[in-house]
């Protein structure tokens, strides 16, 4: 087959060399944004007067067929096809003859893919949008659900001060909420038109370029040609967000499959996403956990790879931007996938609490100790040290630090009274912190219905 771009050559492509350039193989998912942009264009060709309107309308019914026939799935690609570009046009010109020729008047690749990937990046936002609202809308029902369950929290993996589950769940919807709005931020840079930039150079036929973004729905226009066919900032900040997205997702997996552990009991996830092993017939290994974790290093390494090969590229546009497109691709549907699958085990997710009770330890209650001495007016640093030395008793004695003596107490201060028992129990320590953003049940209660209204209001 004759290539679109043949009239130059004299010589025959190599076999191998057409292999290493194709693309049509993992381009070919663009085939709606393509047929988008070229329905816009035939029609912006024959408002400018560059084609009739009855060229415009014959190039429309031919793109509509084409569409039909890939929504059927009855496209066939051909030999030649290089990228979904080339494979629609060759196609066009089957169904409607030389009028086909026409469509690709001032129009170049260059502009054409940059159309068709910033179309498609821009729908794939809005699911990959909505998934991670599922996925705070699960922590929302877990946190309302258990809001009275308290828990260790931990610091350095070790066990630090009573929270409550809810607070803790909650730590995951805020991080995803800064997750939502970055999105939000980068989607005004996916949101612009480069169709009419032509190869780097500009549309010679004085196209209504408003025209095109509006009938593809895009906010703004391209103010540089060369820049815009060369500009891959918004996929890089695209796989930069997804990556930080996937880093928080792994955080919340590893907490859960610490959680899960025969150690530790606090949550046990549901059997739809555990698997077992081959050989041991008593595991259920928390396997969506893990990948979602372990998926971390691809969705990380799309964002390292594309950095890397844009790094030494000139302006304007390079075949090395080919390689845009598949760890885009990838980076996009590992993310629905584990966002999905995140938003199941969070929402089946079975909270053992007589386990969590069993599992605290009262030296959590040290920095109430601390903090009752302060309360009696001793400088927090002395009260800090005498609250150390009363765990290090405590801790040799075997005895909770709830049940210790208030003689015991004395021997370190005056200042300990029978209030003090009071003071040290784990639902009490937890709701001390009532201020805005704590762990007390009514700053729970608050930032829960805040995080619920920032939700709704999108």
């Amino acid at each position: 087959m004759t290539q679109l771009w043949g009239g130059r050559f004299s010589g025959v492509t190599d076999a191998l060399m057409r292999q290493f350039q194709d693309s049509i193989y993992f381009d070919l998912r663009l085939w709606e944004a393509d047929l988008d942009g070229s329905v816009a264009y035939a029609q912006a060709l024959g408002r400018a007067e560059v084609i009739t309107t009855e060229e415009a309308n014959i190039l429309q019914d031919g793109l509509d067929e084409i569409r039909a026939e890939f929504g059927q799935n009855r496209f066939e690609l051909k030999d030649g096809d290089e990228d979904i570009h080339t494979a629609v046009e060759r196609r066009l010109t089957e169904l409607v003859g030389e009028v086909a020729g026409k469509l690709h008047t001032g129009r170049s690749r260059n502009d054409q893919v940059a159309t068709d990937t910033r179309l498609w990046l821009k729908r794939q936002i809005v699911a990959l949008r909505t998934q991670l609202v599922n996925l705070q809308q699960a922590i929302l029902a877990q946190a309302d659900e258990h809001l009275d369950v308290i828990m260790p929290g931990y610091t350095h993996l070790q066990q630090a001060q009573p929270v409550r589950l809810a607070h803790w769940l909650l730590s995951y919807g805020w991080m995803l909420q800064r997750d939502k709005e970055r999105l939000d931020d980068l989607t005004r840079r996916v949101d612009v038109l480069p169709l009419g930039s032509a190869a780097l150079a500009g549309n010679p036929f004085a196209l209504d370029r408003q025209f095109l973004a509006d009938t593809l729905g895009f906010a703004a226009i391209s103010a540089n040609s060369m820049d815009a066919v060369g500009d891959r900032d918004y996929i890089i900040e695209f796989l930069s967000w997804a990556s930080l997205l996937q880093i928080h997702l792994s955080r919340l997996a590893e907490d859960l499959i610490i959680y899960s552990s025969q150690e530790f009991g606090f949550v046990e996830i549901d059997d739809a996403y555990a698997t077992g092993s081959s050989i041991m017939p008593q595991k259920k290994n928390p396997d969506s956990l893990e990948l979602i974790r372990g998926k971390t290093g691809r969705v990380v390494g799309a964002l390292t790879g594309l950095l890397t090969t844009l790094k030494g590229v000139p302006s304007s546009y390079n075949k090395d931007f080919q390689e845009d497109k598949e760890p885009l691709f990838d980076t996009v549907d590992t993310l629905s996938m584990t966002l999905s699958i995140a938003a199941g085990v969070v929402a089946t997710l079975k909270i053992n609490e007589a386990r969590i009770y069993e599992a605290m330890d009262s030296t959590m209650l040290a920095t109430e100790l601390a903090d009752y001495l302060a309360h009696k007016g001793l400088p927090f640093r002395q009260a800090h040290h005498l609250a150390g030395q009363i765990v290090q008793q405590a801790i040799a004695l075997d005895q909770p630090l709830s049940s210790f003596p208030l003689a015991a107490y004395q021997q370190f201060s005056d200042l300990f009274e029978r209030d003090i028992h009071q003071w040290l129990t784990f639902k009490r320590a937890a709701d001390r912190r009532e201020i805005p953003g704590g762990t007390g049940e009514m700053a729970v209660r608050q930032q829960l219905e805040l995080l619920r209204e920032t939700i709704e209001e999108g």
